[in-house]
């Protein structure tokens, strides 16, 4: 492997950066995105339960918030009313959507950084390409034939570039789009489900 390293020039060790921090970001979201961290099953079910005829107290809300993003949303609508009994609807769901706001922006944390990657791996591969022509073209002289070594070298340096730079881009793209879907899919979800506890809320009777 450090033949290889060796043989793509100074060019590649950005490359390898990149692919290593494209690494420690897909690890990190997998971990991160797991849908029992997020969206647990049967968390919905269990609050519109525990709230089937009155708000929950503050010690429960706090539990419910730590549990997961869903919790999260699900605790904020729970604290407005028990901070103002008299909370309207439409402040209700202001709160659960500013609430929801916040665990957005948490579900997306990194996944810019990933889609940077997989749009300039290319790019900087086909650096490492300009650079390995550039020394093919060095290895020529006008008095006599060019040098063997130079010339593979400067082969080496492009081919081994433009691959090492798809090969990061590639993987780094797909697992882009995968955690955006399930970003979105999540979204989705935290957005019915405070939605069906803020109508049920507005059922009880408050």
């Amino acid at each position: 492997m450090f033949s290889i390293l060796q043989a793509a020039g100074w060019p590649i060790w950005p490359l390898v950066a990149c692919s290593v921090l494209a690494l420690a970001l897909v690890i990190e979201r997998l971990i991160s995105l797991q849908a029992s961290k997020v969206v647990p099953q049967k968390l919905l079910g269990e609050v519109l339960s525990v709230a089937r005829t009155a708000v929950p107290g503050p010690d429960v809300v706090n539990q419910l918030e730590k549990n997961s993003a869903l919790g999260e949303v699900l605790a904020s609508g729970l604290r407005a009313l028990n901070n103002n009994p008299r909370c309207g609807s439409e402040e209700l769901r202001a709160c659960m959507e500013s609430s929801g706001r916040l665990v957005a922006h948490r579900l997306e944390r990194y996944l810019s950084a990933l889609a940077t990657i997989a749009s300039v791996a290319p790019l900087m591969g086909l650096f490492g390409t300009v650079v390995g022509m550039i020394e093919i073209f060095g290895s020529q002289t006008v008095s006599g034939p060019a040098n063997p070594m130079q010339l593979a070298h400067g082969i080496s340096v492009a081919l081994y570039n433009t691959a090492f730079g798809l090969i990061v881009a590639i993987p780094s793209l797909i697992f882009w789009r995968y955690f955006r879907a399930r970003v979105d899919d999540y979204l989705l979800t935290l957005e019915l489900a405070a939605d069906r506890l803020a109508r049920h809320l507005s059922s009880i009777g408050r």
